[in-house]
Protein backbone atom coordinates (compact mmCIF):
# COMPACT_ATOMS: atom_id res chain seq x y z
CA UNK A 1 0.00 0.00 0.00
CA UNK A 2 0.92 3.58 0.45
CA UNK A 3 3.30 4.79 2.71
CA UNK A 4 2.88 8.45 1.51
CA UNK A 5 -0.11 10.58 0.39
CA UNK A 6 2.06 11.38 -3.12
CA UNK A 7 1.96 7.87 -3.57
CA UNK A 8 -1.84 7.81 -3.52
CA UNK A 9 -2.23 10.04 -5.56
CA UNK A 10 0.35 8.36 -7.73
CA UNK A 11 -2.10 5.53 -8.30
CA UNK A 12 -5.26 7.47 -7.96
CA UNK A 13 -4.40 10.17 -10.78
CA UNK A 14 -4.14 7.39 -13.69
CA UNK A 15 -7.47 5.70 -11.82
CA UNK A 16 -9.57 8.43 -12.05
CA UNK A 17 -8.33 9.62 -14.88
CA UNK A 18 -9.83 6.45 -16.55
CA UNK A 19 -13.23 6.73 -14.97
CA UNK A 20 -13.56 9.87 -16.32
CA UNK A 21 -13.08 8.95 -19.62
CA UNK A 22 -15.79 6.21 -19.22
CA UNK A 23 -17.88 8.41 -17.54
CA UNK A 24 -17.66 10.64 -20.58
CA UNK A 25 -18.63 8.29 -23.11
CA UNK A 26 -21.34 7.48 -21.46
CA UNK A 27 -25.36 8.85 -23.11
CA UNK A 28 -28.25 9.49 -21.24
CA UNK A 29 -29.96 6.43 -23.50
CA UNK A 30 -27.44 3.83 -22.03
CA UNK A 31 -27.84 4.95 -18.22
CA UNK A 32 -30.93 2.09 -18.25
CA UNK A 33 -28.75 -0.47 -19.89
CA UNK A 34 -28.57 -3.85 -17.52
CA UNK A 35 -26.98 -6.99 -17.82
CA UNK A 36 -30.43 -8.73 -16.08
CA UNK A 37 -33.39 -7.39 -14.83
CA UNK A 38 -32.29 -8.02 -11.38
CA UNK A 39 -28.97 -6.45 -12.11
CA UNK A 40 -28.10 -2.64 -11.90
CA UNK A 41 -28.35 -0.18 -14.41
CA UNK A 42 -25.44 1.23 -15.91
CA UNK A 43 -26.27 4.57 -14.39
CA UNK A 44 -26.73 3.44 -10.83
CA UNK A 45 -23.43 1.95 -11.30
CA UNK A 46 -21.56 5.21 -11.99
CA UNK A 47 -23.64 6.84 -9.55
CA UNK A 48 -23.01 4.51 -6.88
CA UNK A 49 -18.84 5.31 -8.00
CA UNK A 50 -19.60 8.92 -7.13
CA UNK A 51 -21.42 8.20 -4.14
CA UNK A 52 -19.15 5.92 -2.31
CA UNK A 53 -16.69 8.19 -2.21
CA UNK A 54 -18.49 10.62 -0.11
CA UNK A 55 -19.85 7.56 1.79
CA UNK A 56 -16.31 5.95 2.85
CA UNK A 57 -15.05 8.94 3.39
CA UNK A 58 -17.62 10.58 5.62
CA UNK A 59 -16.61 7.36 8.24
CA UNK A 60 -13.31 8.58 8.68
CA UNK A 61 -14.55 12.23 9.45
CA UNK A 62 -14.10 13.68 5.84
CA UNK A 63 -17.13 15.92 4.58
CA UNK A 64 -16.33 16.02 0.57
CA UNK A 65 -18.29 18.37 -1.43
CA UNK A 66 -20.71 16.60 -3.53
CA UNK A 67 -23.63 14.22 -3.84
CA UNK A 68 -24.33 11.47 -1.04
CA UNK A 69 -25.20 7.84 -0.79
CA UNK A 70 -28.83 9.03 -0.14
CA UNK A 71 -29.30 11.92 -2.95
CA UNK A 72 -31.43 11.21 -6.09
CA UNK A 73 -28.93 9.72 -9.44
CA UNK A 74 -29.05 12.16 -11.57
CA UNK A 75 -31.09 11.89 -15.12
CA UNK A 76 -28.31 12.55 -17.69
CA UNK A 77 -24.93 11.36 -18.35
CA UNK A 78 -23.30 14.78 -18.07
CA UNK A 79 -24.65 15.28 -14.93
CA UNK A 80 -22.85 12.13 -13.83
CA UNK A 81 -19.93 13.26 -15.05
CA UNK A 82 -20.23 16.11 -13.45
CA UNK A 83 -20.64 15.06 -10.25
CA UNK A 84 -17.73 12.29 -10.50
CA UNK A 85 -15.29 15.36 -11.04
CA UNK A 86 -16.64 17.04 -8.16
CA UNK A 87 -16.40 15.02 -5.81
CA UNK A 88 -12.57 14.04 -6.94
CA UNK A 89 -11.75 17.36 -7.25
CA UNK A 90 -13.29 17.61 -3.86
CA UNK A 91 -11.63 14.83 -2.23
CA UNK A 92 -8.03 15.63 -3.68
CA UNK A 93 -8.04 19.22 -2.17
CA UNK A 94 -9.31 18.02 1.19
CA UNK A 95 -6.56 15.23 1.32
CA UNK A 96 -4.25 18.07 0.27
CA UNK A 97 -5.18 20.66 2.80
CA UNK A 98 -5.84 18.18 6.05
CA UNK A 99 -3.83 15.18 6.24
CA UNK A 100 0.11 14.55 6.03
CA UNK A 101 1.49 10.82 5.48
CA UNK A 102 1.18 10.80 9.56
CA UNK A 103 -2.42 10.33 8.91
CA UNK A 104 -2.51 7.54 6.58
CA UNK A 105 -1.79 5.15 10.00
CA UNK A 106 -5.00 6.77 11.84
CA UNK A 107 -7.66 4.08 12.18
CA UNK A 108 -11.39 4.45 11.90
CA UNK A 109 -14.56 1.90 12.15
CA UNK A 110 -15.46 1.26 8.52
CA UNK A 111 -18.21 -1.42 7.56
CA UNK A 112 -17.54 -3.46 11.54
CA UNK A 113 -14.12 -3.36 11.61
CA UNK A 114 -10.80 -1.12 11.82
CA UNK A 115 -9.39 0.52 8.50
CA UNK A 116 -6.45 2.39 8.71
CA UNK A 117 -6.70 5.30 6.18
CA UNK A 118 -4.32 3.65 4.21
CA UNK A 119 -6.59 1.01 3.70
CA UNK A 120 -9.48 3.22 2.98
CA UNK A 121 -7.76 5.00 0.37
CA UNK A 122 -6.27 1.27 -1.58
CA UNK A 123 -10.10 -0.14 -1.18
CA UNK A 124 -11.50 2.93 -2.53
CA UNK A 125 -9.24 2.84 -5.87
CA UNK A 126 -9.93 -0.80 -6.03
CA UNK A 127 -13.38 -0.76 -5.17
CA UNK A 128 -13.99 2.18 -8.49
CA UNK A 129 -11.97 -0.41 -11.00
CA UNK A 130 -13.95 -3.15 -9.66
CA UNK A 131 -17.41 -0.85 -10.67
CA UNK A 132 -15.51 0.86 -13.88
CA UNK A 133 -15.11 -2.82 -15.34
CA UNK A 134 -18.65 -3.55 -14.73
CA UNK A 135 -19.49 -0.53 -16.49
CA UNK A 136 -17.56 -1.49 -19.60
CA UNK A 137 -19.72 -4.94 -20.25
CA UNK A 138 -23.02 -2.75 -19.92
CA UNK A 139 -21.57 0.31 -22.31
CA UNK A 140 -20.82 -2.57 -25.09
CA UNK A 141 -24.16 -4.13 -24.57
CA UNK A 142 -25.68 -0.75 -25.09
CA UNK A 143 -23.78 -0.20 -28.11
CA UNK A 144 -21.67 2.49 -27.19
CA UNK A 145 -18.14 2.75 -27.95
CA UNK A 146 -15.94 1.47 -24.74
CA UNK A 147 -13.13 3.52 -24.11
CA UNK A 148 -9.71 1.85 -23.38
CA UNK A 149 -8.47 1.37 -19.92
CA UNK A 150 -5.20 -0.92 -19.79
CA UNK A 151 -4.88 -1.08 -23.41
CA UNK A 152 -6.72 -0.47 -26.17
CA UNK A 153 -10.47 -1.53 -26.57
CA UNK A 154 -11.86 -3.33 -30.01
CA UNK A 155 -12.45 0.13 -31.86
CA UNK A 156 -9.12 1.53 -30.72
CA UNK A 157 -6.93 -0.74 -32.53
CA UNK A 158 -9.18 -0.16 -36.00
CA UNK A 159 -7.98 3.53 -34.92
CA UNK A 160 -4.61 3.00 -34.76
CA UNK A 161 -5.11 1.21 -38.24
CA UNK A 162 -4.45 -2.08 -36.94
CA UNK A 163 -7.05 -5.25 -37.06
CA UNK A 164 -8.71 -5.80 -33.76
CA UNK A 165 -7.30 -7.88 -31.64
CA UNK A 166 -8.69 -10.77 -30.40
Amino acid sequence: MYHTLEEFFTDWQPERDKTARVFAALTDESLGQRVSSEGRRLGMLAWHIVTSISEMMLHIGMRTEGPRPDDAEPGTAAELLTAYEKMIASLEAQLRREWNDASLQEEHTLYGQQWKNVQTLHILIRHEVHHRAQMTVLMRQAGLRVPGVYGPAREEWGDMGREAQP
